[in-house]
């Protein structure tokens, strides 16, 4: 994945089983902190990122038109910032990779399912809170501190 040094502008290549961790711009040398968003994933930043991935990963499969996940959004955005280094965040838009949805038997949105080491352990479909989502990934080995 390519993140954008914030510092110096430099794109730098992070791999997905290092997106978790700090490190340091390729250019000037200044921190990358792990990222604190969620990712926008394609089918192959998806496959990825969920195979690669050393901590829990939250995946929100969403729609445009969905009232439910235009609600969950600032939950889900909040999450990403508050587990960031401990967990990842992935958004898979369902109208554009309808795929992952068919892969996941995705029936209803929001729906959500969390990995860990490239398996799911979870799923749960429907608008829930931020504070349910992080027991999720807690509960699939994400540190509380």
């Amino acid at each position: 994945m390519i993140r954008t040094c914030s510092s110096c502008g430099t794109k730098n290549r992070v791999p997905a089983a290092r997106l978790a961790d700090s490190g340091r711009c390729g250019a000037c040398k200044a921190p990358l902190p792990p990222v604190s968003e969620p990712i926008d994933a394609d089918e192959a930043l998806f496959d990825e990122i969920v195979r690669e991935a050393r901590v829990p990963v939250l995946v929100d499969f969403w729609a445009p038109w969905c009232a439910p996940c235009r609600f969950t959004a600032p939950e889900v955005q909040e999450l990403a910032r508050q587990m960031a280094g401990r967990a990842l965040v992935i958004k898979v838009n369902t109208e554009a990779h309808p795929e992952l949805a068919a892969r996941y038997q995705i029936q209803a949105i929001p729906n959500f399912i969390v990995f860990r080491a490239g398996q799911p352990v979870s799923q749960h479909a429907g608008a829930v809170s931020r504070t349910e989502m992080q027991g999720w990934l807690e509960e699939a080995g994400a540190s509380t501190g």
